[in-house]
């Protein structure tokens, strides 16, 4: 029998229940985060999704009729999230660091992503994998694997395990990074540049910053800023070899349209991002745009933790698993290193 393409009614019809779903777990997830607040409301969508997907009953309805709008949560909602998250990004504050406190994140960043693109491979990760645990881990998480993934086009069932692996990471983050601050002597400021230049996600870097008080919160926030405008410029690298790769198979033969160099929410990131340096925008517009993000984003987490089987997870999550602590090591020497360069030599 043919199959013939949802018309536009109809596929709002078939994505509402799963969106739904979404909005209200992110819903219960930000009332979990007002009532604990160390407990990021990004990484707790994530593991609601993941228990959607793995629940008896449950995990029947999101493989079947919740999930076209789970994947287009996942997919659209993921990329309407970036876009919004460029009014978190002062380009002010953020030169306001200094050029030397520039190039250094900079370092941390690129070295960050080719130490863990590099030891996701020698755990034998697929490359398309590890490029996105690498993206995510050493620029903002999941909001990066969902760009890199886009401008690679790389599919969506594929972003599963590095966002996984990136909020367990960031998660572990939250716990452990506050313990070590008084064994490495580290005061506030320093604490907030480790964490700033370590942790994956916006809100991890907030939750983890927060429990030195607010001097270490503002140079957290400002550090981790830095990283996230990164976000940019690297997915265009990576647009740019894909597009010239894409070029090489199409005069071969093989045809095909050439992606585009930087997709358009990348730019509207940008293009965000320059309003938000402007000043421009009253503190009660950038609040509700900080809600509106949260609620893209998670729900465009929740979408993709619920498309995590355990028995999926587990069959390759092993080598994942110790690719990631190994990249979360690597990645939080390199952060500490220039916290303390930043500010003792500053």
């Amino acid at each position: 029998m043919p199959s013939f393409p949802l018309k536009p009614a109809a596929a709002t019809s078939a994505a509402g229940p799963g969106l739904l779903a979404a909005a209200a777990a992110v819903g219960l997830a930000l009332a979990v985060h007002t009532m604990v607040p160390v407990l990021p409301s990004m990484t707790l969508a994530v593991v609601l999704g993941l228990l959607a997907a793995n629940l008896p009953g449950v995990s029947v309805w999101t493989a079947d009729a919740g999930r076209p709008g789970l994947d287009f949560a996942g997919k659209h909602l993921m990329r309407a999230g970036i876009v919004v998250l460029g009014l978190k990004v002062s380009i002010v504050d953020v030169l306001g660091l200094g050029w030397a406190a520039l190039l250094l994140i900079t370092g941390v960043v690129l070295a960050a992503f080719a130490g863990t693109y590099g030891i996701s491979r020698l755990f034998r990760l697929p490359p398309q994998v590890s490029l996105l645990i690498a993206t995510g881990f050493s620029i903002c998480g999941a909001s990066a694997i969902g760009a890199m993934a886009a401008v690679r086009r790389i599919r969506q069932e594929d972003t599963v395990l590095p966002v996984a692996l990136v909020t367990l990471c960031g998660t572990l983050a939250i716990g452990g990074l506050p313990l070590l601050m008084r064994p490495l002597g580290l005061g506030p400021e320093e604490f907030g540049a480790w964490a700033g230049a370590s942790v994956h996600d916006v809100g991890q870097v907030v939750a983890t910053a927060q429990t030195a008080g607010t001097a270490a919160l503002a140079v957290a926030v400002v550090v981790k800023l830095t990283r996230v405008i990164l976000l940019a410029p690297m997915v265009a690298a990576a647009g740019l070899l894909h597009r010239s790769g894409a070029a090489v198979t199409t005069a071969g033969g093989a045809g095909g349209r050439r992606p585009p160099i930087v997709p358009l929410f990348v730019l509207g990131f940008v293009a965000l991002a320059a309003v938000r340096s402007t000043g421009w925008l009253s503190p009660g517009v950038l609040e509700a745009a900080a809600v509106l993000q949260d609620l893209l984003l998670g729900m465009a987490l929740f979408g993709l933790g619920s498309a995590v089987r355990a028995g999926q997870l587990l069959h390759t999550g092993a080598r994942g698993l110790l690719a990631a602590l190994a990249s979360w090591l690597l990645i939080a020497g390199l952060g500490l290193g220039a916290a303390l360069l930043m500010l003792r030599q500053g």
